[in-house]
């Protein structure tokens, strides 16, 4: 019963296929508080290094729509291309602040994972419609981490601005009867001390709320006895069926061996342990292993040299390095050619002295 538990259970870490698998489905660990750190960085510096281009570029376009406004045409057409020449006269002066607010938003997704490009997201599904499935989702446990991670945002962000503004509950007084002209630096001023305190702030939440989504979605990942077991026969396939495979091959291996030992011109033995034939004509550059075994395959080997007449020479170290160096229809190692040469003399003086 336990050994069923731990195949159904998804306890084991998940393989690298798996998690290849989620990344190629768009399921990665993202943490939307990263994106919005990113996002109010990006707009901190923006506000810092463009707000007074932008200024300026705005400032321009406005005082010249107001110094000519009795000009302007506000019929349909004229209004229409002074609409379009406004719309480009503020998209030109806020350029470059949008343009690293793009980046900012990018990045915050790059940080996190490399790009994907995944059509599952947005493939329609009945559990998205379901009103059970909507319910679960509704008080699951992420949606209750993310509800309290919401209210502590709101009270951390809430605390770092009062403790910040609280100071200067009189100077915000007195900025009602300040000149707009010189309002706008201590606006900024202190827009950017705001800022950067709730990015310093954003920066703890969202390093905390990353590493909690990357836990949930390593958790997810995580897998079965049995998954593990299907996902290696789908890789490398059926153990059972990869042993058969081996058994034919063995099989056939055997049969043809047996077939070439009687071509052979000597077998080399152990006496018992190894065998290993060897064939060699005149023309050959070196000898060929032409069948090799140990044990039942090395007695094999001799029985069928015995029966077609091949002679068998005993000599335990050169059996045992030929069986290691040189594999079947390979050519002998150079190494062993000196051996060989003078088994294979002494075979060919037996036979001259035989015919004799």
């Amino acid at each position: 019963m336990a050994e069923g538990q731990d195949d159904t259970e998804k306890t084991e870490d998940p393989t690298q296929k798996r998690l290849d698998d989620a990344l190629k489905r768009g399921d990665v660990a993202k943490s939307q508080e990263v994106n919005t750190w990113f996002i109010f960085a990006g707009g901190a510096l923006a506000l810092s290094a463009f707000s007074a281009s932008t200024g300026t570029g705005l400032t321009t376009t406005f005082r010249g729509l107001l110094a000519n406004a009795h000009g302007l045409r506000t019929d349909g057409p004229g209004l229409l291309q002074l609409v379009d020449r406004l719309a480009l006269e503020v998209l030109a002066a806020m350029a470059l602040p949008l343009l690293l607010l793009v980046l900012a938003a990018l990045a915050g997704n790059l940080i996190q994972h490399r790009f994907v490009f995944s059509t599952e997201a947005i493939t329609p599904k009945l559990s998205k419609i379901s009103p059970l499935a909507g319910l679960k989702r509704l008080f699951s446990k992420i949606a209750i981490a993310n509800f309290v991670k919401g209210v502590l945002k709101l009270v951390l962000v809430g605390a770092v601005l009062t403790a910040l503004m609280w100071p200067e509950r009189d100077r915000l007084e007195l900025m009602v009867w300040t000149d707009p002209l010189a309002l706008m630096p201590a606006i900024l001023a202190l827009a950017l001390k705001l800022m950067g305190a709730v990015v310093a702030m954003l920066a703890i939440v969202a390093a905390a709320d990353f590493f909690f989504q990357y836990r949930q979605w390593y958790e997810r990942q995580k897998m079965s006895l049995q998954e593990i077991k299907d996902e290696f026969k789908q890789t490398d396939g059926d153990p059972a069926v990869k042993a058969r495979i081996r058994q034919l091959r063995q099989k056939r291996m055997a049969k043809r061996m047996m077939a070439a030992v009687p071509k052979a011109t000597v077998v080399i033995t152990n006496p018992t342990h190894y065998a290993v034939a060897l064939q060699y004509d005149k023309g050959m550059p070196a000898p060929l292993c032409v069948a090799k075994g140990v044990d039942a395959m090395a007695l094999k080997i001799r029985k069928v040299a015995e029966e077609h007449q091949v002679p068998t020479v005993e000599n335990v170290p050169l059996a045992r390095a030929l069986y290691a160096a040189v594999e079947v229809d390979e050519a002998i190692p150079p190494e062993h050619y000196r051996a060989v040469a003078e088994v294979i003399g002494y075979v060919m003086r037996l036979r001259r002295s035989l015919r004799r």
